[in-house]
């Protein structure tokens, strides 16, 4: 057990760090995969979208079984990080077929449900006071997590692929081993029995509900934002007849969202959290609506500045978002809580996924990608909502 109080959040960020590189693993290796295993050229909405699937399916079922509140947080979070890291690791199997890595993937995405938000549930025990930071920095861990197969994809061009599929499976191997070491928060509060109810009665409270619908609007654009960044890289540099480092690119403009999500944590602790994060959210509606402005001014400077403060926005209202979700949910389903929100904000991102994915495949402009301003407005409108009931910008 950690006893020191200063390497809690920092044992907890590296292991979700560690953890989370299972996610978009798949989308960094796309072209070995293709290559080697004769997928559809196409296969980027599938590899994310099924990932994502897994991992609505794994939230849904820990949330109707209450997991995280009944059981001990840790020891889920340890079990899943093991879980994950072979499911991940069998990516690399010879035999494999389109079918059998969707089903790899799939599983990954399934017991990554146990890691995420159970991180979050451990990190909400620990700290009842400036939870938002705490949060800035978990979901932080999370955006490098998603980024950096992206950074080793780039640093191994000329080394076997299946090293980074390897290297990935061990760290999340690490991660849960962390976890395990630090143990449950001492906040926490154990639910002693099964409690299905919780999943429905969670948003009669009209602060969760508002938390909860900012989230979702968030998650419209968030995921499909991230899948889809080295297409818009790609389609830049083929209409401008340029050469860019995509994986590099890649993973710098989703990593920068870590820095916004420490930065937000921060600001929350000066500002009322939903009031930064309305802000956050209004700010990236923005992008989405001027994103085929800035494409069409082809200048790689000014379209890469873009993308950079794009990345910084579209993650930095997530912890925020959460550390409402997790202050305005009872104590003892708070682990429920936060799972049911993740279950149903994940699923958003498959549609927009898929939704994107065909757009793009079948019109090839950027003037798609205004298509996920629909999620910032609809966080927006929620928010406008309980502002004129609770004029919580004041």
């Amino acid at each position: 057990m950690i006893k020191s109080s200063k390497l809690i959040l920092p044992t907890i960020v590296v292991a979700q760090f560690c953890c989370t590189s299972l996610w978009f693993a798949g989308n960094a290796i796309l072209d070995d995969l293709i290559i080697n295993y004769n997928l559809p050229e196409n296969s980027i909405a599938s590899l994310t979208s099924i990932v994502q699937f897994g991992f609505i399916s794994g939230t849904l079922l820990f949330a109707i079984l209450t997991i995280s509140d009944r059981f001990s947080p840790s020891k889920v979070f340890f079990t899943c990080a093991i879980l994950g890291a072979f499911t991940n690791l069998l990516i690399i199997h010879s035999q494999n077929t389109f079918i059998s890595i969707l089903l790899l993937r799939f599983l990954t995405g399934f017991f990554l449900a146990g890691i995420y938000p159970v991180g979050m549930k451990i990190a909400s025990d620990y700290y009842k006071k400036g939870l938002g930071k705490a949060l800035g920095f978990l979901v932080g861990a999370l955006v490098l997590g998603t980024a950096f197969p992206h950074l080793l994809k780039d640093l191994n061009t000329g080394f076997p692929w299946k090293n980074v599929v390897i290297f990935i499976s061990i760290l999340s191997i690490l991660g849960g081993l962390l976890i395990l070491f630090l143990g449950d928060g001492k906040n926490r509060k154990q639910s002693q029995q099964f409690n299905f109810s919780a999943f429905f009665d969670v948003f009669r409270n009209d602060d969760f509900r508002s938390a909860a619908f900012g989230y979702f609007g968030h998650m419209w654009e968030l995921y499909a934002f991230w899948a889809f960044v080295p297409v818009l890289l790609k389609m830049f540099a083929t209409n401008n007849k340029i050469v860019l480092n995509v994986p590099l690119f890649s993973f710098l403009i989703i990593a920068i969202g870590a820095l916004g999500c420490v930065v937000s944590g921060y600001i929350s602790l000066k500002f009322k959290t939903k009031k930064v994060a309305y802000f956050i959210l209004l700010s990236s509606f923005i992008c989405c609506l001027i994103s085929p402005i800035i494409f069409q001014l082809k200048s790689s400077f000014l379209f890469l500045s873009f993308l950079f403060f794009w990345g910084f926005v579209v993650i930095a209202d997530s912890p925020l978002f959460s550390t409402l979700v997790a202050n305005n949910a009872e104590a003892k389903i708070k682990g429920t809580a936060l799972t049911i929100v993740n279950c149903i904000g994940f699923a958003i991102t498959i549609i927009s996924i898929q939704l994107l994915s065909i757009l793009v495949s079948r019109f090839n402009t950027p003037m798609v990608f205004t298509l996920l301003a629909i999620g910032p407005l609809f966080g927006i409108l929620s928010l406008q909502v309980i502002k004129k009931k609770r004029s919580f910008l004041l």
